[in-house]
């Protein structure tokens, strides 16, 4: 029977600014994430192999440069199990949180702005892993925003055929988020998970709620950085 089937990655490491929102940063995989999305599209082979399971050609990424570049190891390393020759196309309804006029600034120089504006009011403690703060920014909007939108993309995918997976590689805040629209995780989820870089959690929609198949959901220690 058709239903639909999702593998939701998070892209690879990358270089990241140091204290900055990783948002709407331009910057590519580093050495070390490239090989990890290698380490990891073998795995998740292994796990094709001995069950049976077969690709959507169709792989989905966000925009930004290292997710399509996740999605492009997947499509070179999982080639033999893709149903027919795969693709990866881009959507920006795939991409993390945007925090609008202030994209790829640090947090410290958005408190300053902030500061310096008379018409703001301070932001909030741990302001950039609330969910559902807002930056008072053009363009910026909510995790729980971002993640309705990731979620939006998710839900208008169709069926996908018998015994087919799709990819679709994305960030690991704005997935939580739409996996939280989507019911497959409790809001208070949120921020006890997180996502490996790279690893694959395989989702099957069913008549009564998601079913996951494959992959596990990271669970932050005390000292984990929050996304």
């Amino acid at each position: 029977m058709s239903m639909q089937r999702l593998a939701l990655i998070r892209h690879g490491d990358y270089t990241q600014r140091a204290e900055t929102p990783s948002a709407l940063q331009p910057y590519p995989l580093t050495a070390k994430g490239a090989a990890e999305v290698k380490t990891q599209a073998c795995a998740f082979g292994d796990w094709l192999a001995a069950s049976g399971w077969r690709l959507h050609s169709d792989i989905h990424c966000s925009t930004l440069l290292r997710a399509w570049q996740t999605a492009d190891i997947y499509r070179q390393e999982l080639a033999p199990f893709f149903a027919e020759p795969p693709s990866v196309n881009s959507f920006s309804a795939l991409c993390e949180r945007s925090v609008g006029a202030v994209a790829n600034l640090s947090v410290g120089e958005i408190e300053g702005i902030v500061a310096d504006d008379p018409r703001l009011a301070p932001l909030p403690e741990g302001w950039k892993s609330a969910s559902h703060f807002k930056l008072p920014f053009e363009g910026a909007e909510s995790l729980l925003e971002a993640g309705k939108r990731v979620a939006r993309h998710l839900q208008a995918l169709p069926s996908t055929a018998d015994g087919q997976i799709q990819l679709v590689v994305g960030h690991g805040a704005s997935i939580r988020h739409a996996c939280y629209h989507l019911n497959v995780i409790s809001f208070s989820d949120i921020k006890r998970l997180s996502m490996f870089h790279a690893h694959p959690v395989v989702l099957e929609r069913q008549a009564d709620g998601w079913r996951r198949l494959y992959g596990n959901w990271k669970h932050r220690q005390a000292a984990d950085p929050l996304d």
